[in-house]
């Protein structure tokens, strides 16, 4: 306890203050706290004079002060802590507005970046042929399409995942490989996260038209069995071309 001294002048904003230190009711020199004070105070306490960031000083509890008060659970804005500070600018406020990695990173996950771009796909492992050694040569991994199975190894750096080319490696549902895979017993049904590039998201997320977009970007990306998408579609054209073609009893009334 000190007995109660006079107010002095404040030389920042010219207001009457009770100042913190006074020594015969005079302010302290300039640098008499960081200099003297807090060098014996660190010495009392056991605790350096400096950490990775520098000396101890005053000015260093002002800037933890306020980034505390920004980081907290009810944080104040950039621009209550300006008022609070008395700083004339919020750019200067910015440089005692540090941000924690923890709130950094909880306002990284609040973005849900990963939840946008990330979509899970179903697939199916055949134990059988892992288990009897024909994997290698044979499919034995198939990523639920929705519309078929791909049997590409690495589905998840083809280009045409998210618009299926049909090459070589797809198998349709209605066809009888399909349908004996889903009557296998045992298979293993796994979950696989696929991390989205902004063309794929947006045919996943807004339907036909970026859904069309996407397909005419990879229409000349060669597909893992090698044929373009323009080149797959062009064969099914020729094949359906040679096929005879069927009347019905309408067809001839």
């Amino acid at each position: 306890m000190r007995p109660q001294g006079n107010k002095l002048s404040d030389w920042k904003t010219g207001e009457v203050v009770s100042f913190l230190f006074l020594i015969r009711n005079t302010t302290v020199g300039k640098h008499y706290l960081n200099r003297t004070i807090i060098p014996a105070l660190c010495r009392k306490a056991g605790v350096p004079l400096a950490d990775v960031r520098g000396n101890i000083t005053t000015h260093r509890a002002r800037s933890t002060i306020a980034s505390q008060l920004f980081n907290a659970k009810e944080p104040m804005t950039l621009f209550e802590l300006q008022e609070w500070l008395g700083h004339a600018s919020p750019s200067a406020t910015q440089h005692y507005a540090k941000i924690t990695p923890l709130k950094l990173a909880k306002s990284y996950a609040d973005a849900g970046y990963f939840a946008r771009n990330l979509r899970a796909i179903e697939v199916l492992i055949d134990q059988a042929a892992v288990r009897t050694g024909i994997a290698p040569a044979d499919p034995w991994k198939f990523y639920d399409l929705g519309h078929g199975y791909c049997t590409y190894d690495f589905f998840e750096q083809c280009p045409h995942r998210m618009a299926c080319a049909k090459c070589d490696f797809y198998m349709p549902k209605q066809s009888s490989a399909a349908l004996l895979l889903e009557g296998k017993a045992n298979l293993l049904r796994l979950l696989q996260e696929i991390p989205l590039g902004e063309a794929e998201e947006a045919a996943v997320e807004d339907g036909v038209a970026a859904y069309e977009k996407l397909l005419l970007k990879l229409t000349d990306i060669p597909t893992p069995a090698g044929p373009t998408q323009r080149q797959i579609g062009s064969d099914l054209v020729q094949i359906m071309a040679l096929r005879p073609s069927r009347t019905t009893s309408s067809d001839h009334l």
